[in-house]
């Protein structure tokens, strides 16, 4: 059985349990975030994959 997870939801979902557990640091999380989804935008997306 093989398990595909891409790059963009495993980053949403880092970025959203950090900002659940360090609420203080949301404009930091944020940039990073956006700065991470714009970058694997900008390489195609689609060659992101975690097995």
């Amino acid at each position: 059985m093989n398990i595909h997870i891409t790059m963009v939801p495993l980053v949403s979902l880092i970025a959203g349990i950090l900002i659940l557990v360090m609420p203080r640091l949301l404009n930091f999380i944020i940039a990073i975030y956006l700065i991470v989804i714009g970058v694997i935008g900008l390489f195609g997306g689609s060659h992101f994959h975690l097995y």
